[in-house]
């Protein structure tokens, strides 16, 4: 077991070295020097046994690297995209996710550390963040420094893709760190267009209006063939979802907010009274079946309801006013938007407690078997949300009475309680409504900002303010300014916004049921804490971080401002990212 001598060492050195980097990032340059990234196949076995650490649920990690000499799970390369020495990946159990674990070996000009690093982003970024440049790579610091440091990619950041067999995985992120780097070059010359957007950003419900028998649609005027057989197939299909496969996703008040706004499209097409009075009743029939939830043996109920629902449309066909002759095509594009707002909706069915009990522990316990630290803990460094994960971990641990398996934390403009602060992630509390956030299940983040970037940076430099959320002034460089806009950030689920901004309210961040209020038990936990704020800071003010570091006993918590009256000054990112150095 380590000394409390050795461990305090090594506390006290990831402290003081991320204390350095950011309050003087141009030690970067001047005080460390990096040979360029090696790709290494040294032999390593495949973890092969089962860790167990105190987490607040039970799983099982599997994971392959490109450092196993296992024929059936090797990775030959790593992507472009990724300047790490290694890239592994690690499963979580009942998930296809694959977690990205980007790994950087320790200088072996700095002392030997006893502890493994483990780096968490903020909510929608990935590891990019934190690795710009070799002269502005947070991760090469600490690396730089002695710390063997991992960043790790929660699912659906950056490179962690969903694959059955490490050659899925492969040739999946080689593919998403190729669309990456073609929509940077794209936006930075001026030429994005729809079909280069990444594969995994959703894109927006199509306006246009598509007839089931296309060889009648050029037909200008005439009304194309009712296929009754195809919308009652696509409609049972739609209601059999949201009663049984769904059901595992949504909330019964969400199923009957879907259900109501899908029938009240389908009633906007009809404005015969009489018609509107038989879709009520079959609306009736429908919400009693879907509160029953019970098995396939519905199948056949659901399916002469939606015979009925098309009978009614037909009827309306025939009963309605001239100009809404195309009723069948409407009612098609209708159930074909609907399809794709459930396929999203369970493609992006995480939240929070998602990372919190499932990704950052996977990532941990492999970390851990990986390089077996004397005493089993890691030190981590969070980010915005990455940090917010620490403050859950020692909140959850210390109300269940377990070890945390963190010698200490690093937190970065993070928070639990954002209400004594001026925060601009306020914008976001609109969809803290439910019905808001099914009808938006994610949020294209990185497609956004990728659209948004030219505008900011171009006269007439419309959307330039957006550039004070993630930077403050002469603080990064501008082409590494770009880089972290276009390849750092990725898609949101509404579902992870929608409990993220419970950090709004009165008693802070809760947990997806509601009911444990992390703040209420930060003061149990015993881990020495460092927290970091930016003077300039429009997303995590100071005053959001300072009410988070009251809660923590006073003899394990660090509190720092940096930025200066008269400059520098630091905003979100600045706090990872750097500043612009001069020669640089």
């Amino acid at each position: 077991m380590a000394t409390t001598s050795t461990i305090q060492s090594d506390i006290r050195s990831a402290l003081q070295a991320t204390n350095l980097i950011i309050s003087n990032p141009s030690l970067i340059l001047s005080r460390v020097t990096f040979s360029s990234a090696r790709w290494s196949f040294s032999p390593r076995p495949l973890l092969s046994s089962h860790y167990r650490i105190s987490t607040p649920v039970s799983f099982r990690a599997r994971a392959f690297s490109t450092e196993s000499t296992e024929p059936v799970i090797k990775v030959p390369d790593k992507p472009p995209i990724c300047t790490a020495d290694e890239l592994h990946y690690v499963s979580v159990s009942k998930s296809d996710w694959r977690l990205a674990l980007w790994r950087y070996h320790p200088s072996p000009q700095a002392p030997p550390r006893n502890h493994p690093l483990l780096l968490l982003s903020g909510v929608g970024t990935n590891a990019v963040g934190y690795d710009l440049s070799p002269g502005s790579s947070f991760a090469r610091y600490m690396s730089g420094q002695g710390f063997e440091t991992w960043i790790l990619e929660v699912r659906g950041a950056g490179l962690s893709i969903q694959g059955s067999t490490p050659k899925d995985v492969h040739q999946s992120a080689h593919e998403v760190s190729e669309e990456m780097e073609a929509v940077a070059k794209s936006v930075t010359n001026g030429t994005l267009s729809v079909d280069q957007q990444p594969s995994n950003v959703p894109s927006p419900p199509s306006d246009s209006r598509v007839s089931f028998v296309e060889e009648d649609s050029h037909l200008a005027g005439i009304v194309s063939v009712w296929d009754e057989s195809k919308l009652v197939t696509k409609l049972t299909e739609i209601f059999m979802r949201l009663s049984e496969r769904l059901s595992g996703f949504l909330s019964e008040s969400e199923l009957k907010i879907m259900f109501a706004e899908l029938v009240d499209q389908i009633s906007k097409l009809l404005v015969d009274s009489q018609l509107s009075e038989r879709m009520n009743e079959i609306r009736g029939k429908l919400l009693s079946l879907l509160e029953a939830r019970q098995n396939s043996a519905i199948a056949g109920q659901f399916r002469d309801l939606s015979q009925g629902l098309v009978n009614v449309i037909e009827e309306g066909q025939k009963s309605v006013s001239p100009q809404l002759f195309d009723l069948q095509e409407r009612l098609s594009s209708i159930i074909e938007d609907f399809q794709k707002q459930l396929d999203l909706i369970v493609k992006y069915d995480w939240d929070f407690d998602n990372y919190l009990e499932e990704d950052v522990p996977a990532a941990m316990e492999y970390i851990r078997a990986l390089t077996k630290p004397k005493d089993g803990k890691l030190l981590a460094i969070g980010h915005s949300m990455g940090g917010i994960l620490l403050y859950a971990m020692l909140s959850r641990c210390g109300w269940d009475g377990r070890d945390s398996g963190l010698a200490a934390i690093v937190t970065l403009a993070s928070s639990l309680d954002y209400t004594p602060s001026n925060s601009r992630l306020k914008l976001l509390l609109p969809l803290a409504d439910p019905a808001q956030a099914l009808n938006v299940p994610v949020v294209p983040l990185g497609a956004m900002l990728s659209a948004a970037y030219p505008l900011s940076t171009r006269p007439p430099y419309v959307l330039s303010w957006l550039n004070d959320f993630i930077s403050a002034r002469d603080m990064m460089h501008p082409e590494l300014l770009e880089k972290l806009v276009l390849n750092n950030f990725c898609t949101i689920p509404a579902k992870l916004i929608l409990q993220l901004t419970t950090a709004f309210q009165k008693s802070g961040l809760c947990d997806r049921s509601g009911k444990f209020f992390y703040k209420d038990h930060l003061h149990k936990s015993n881990v020495p804490v460092l927290a970091i704020a930016g003077d300039q800071d429009l997303i995590c003010p100071p005053e959001a971080v300072e009410e988070t570091v009251r809660l923590i006993p006073e003899h394990l918590a660090s509190y720092k401002v940096f930025g200066e009256p008269g400059g520098p000054h630091y905003a979100h990112y600045d706090l990872v990212g750097g500043r612009k150095v001069s020669g640089s």
